[in-house]
């Protein structure tokens, strides 16, 4: 499929039932629906979904086969989520993707870091290179353990003799007491990394970041900023020069140079001003 013909497909809203309700967490929930678009979904790319009478919303995209099978991680923070964790199987809902760039699959030694909601396409990414690497290190982070996401599934993709799966908790619940940046120091110490892949709260990154910078090591983060069309139009995501649904949502360590000065310290509201994170 020649590209512009992709975009229009990609942008155009196909409408799917949802096949399965998982709960992850206290707030957060995994949706999986069938739509051969997004099933051609590479890590790191999201989609909009659509719940019908509310509103639009973008989501990362946690799995995608070649089924058709596409798995979403939603977590309840407002009207929209809220109303699409009282989904059930069934229901009828509307799709648009997948969006914006991609991860590079790195060979090496890698590591990877992630908080929250952005565990969803590290492990994706993680599933796709865990075979592929010399090492695998993948630091999970959460305020408690029961916010501690993906566990299990993590446990089986990490489980070779190539990967390490490392678990912190703000409040010592389970593994690390601490953010997810807390152990990062002491293993680009004494370990040589080709490449850094991290996704989570952005304040996080950024010290993931300058980490990266400090120690010398490749980086692509993957941004979350307010998205409403997602093909670049409207400038809702804009962080310096950059529109995250259209040059992102992944950025390299190189285009982060440029917008130091906001990330990891602000972003846009709804009335395009910007506010401290």
């Amino acid at each position: 499929m020649k590209l512009w013909a992709y975009h229009i497909a990609a942008n155009k809203l196909r409408t799917t039932h949802i096949l399965s309700v998982e709960t992850e967490s206290p707030t957060v929930k995994i949706f999986t629906f069938k739509d051969k678009q997004c099933a051609r979904a590479k890590p790191g790319q999201f989609l909009m979904l659509w719940i019908p009478s509310v509103d639009e919303i973008p989501l990362s995209i946690l799995d995608a086969k070649e089924n058709g099978m596409v798995s979403v991680a939603v977590r309840n923070v407002g009207e929209a989520t809220g109303a699409f964790h009282n989904k059930r199987v069934g229901e009828l809902v509307g799709v648009r993707g997948p969006f914006g760039n991609y991860f590079t699959l790195k060979g090496g030694r890698i590591l990877m870091v992630s908080g929250g909601t952005g565990t969803a396409p590290i492990l994706f990414l993680a599933e796709r290179l865990a075979p592929k690497t010399a090492k695998l290190v993948f630091v999970l982070g959460a305020k408690t353990r029961e916010e501690l996401l993906f566990m299990n599934k993590s446990k089986r993709t990490l489980g070779g003799e190539k990967t390490q799966l490392i678990a912190t908790t703000e409040d010592g619940s389970y593994g690390i007491k601490g953010l997810a940046t807390k152990p990062l120091e002491r293993l680009l110490e004494r370990e040589r990394f080709d490449m850094i892949y991290t996704c989570g709260p952005e304040q996080m990154m950024r010290k993931v970041f300058d980490l990266a910078e400090k120690y010398g090591v490749a980086l692509e983060a993957s941004l979350e900023r307010l998205m409403r069309c997602a093909i670049g139009l409207c400038g809702s995501c804009v962080i310096g020069r950059y529109r995250v649904c259209k040059d992102g949502p992944v950025f390299t360590a190189k285009q982060l140079r440029k917008v130091k000065s906001e990330f990891g310290i602000s972003k846009r509201n709804f009335n395009g001003r910007k506010i401290s994170l």
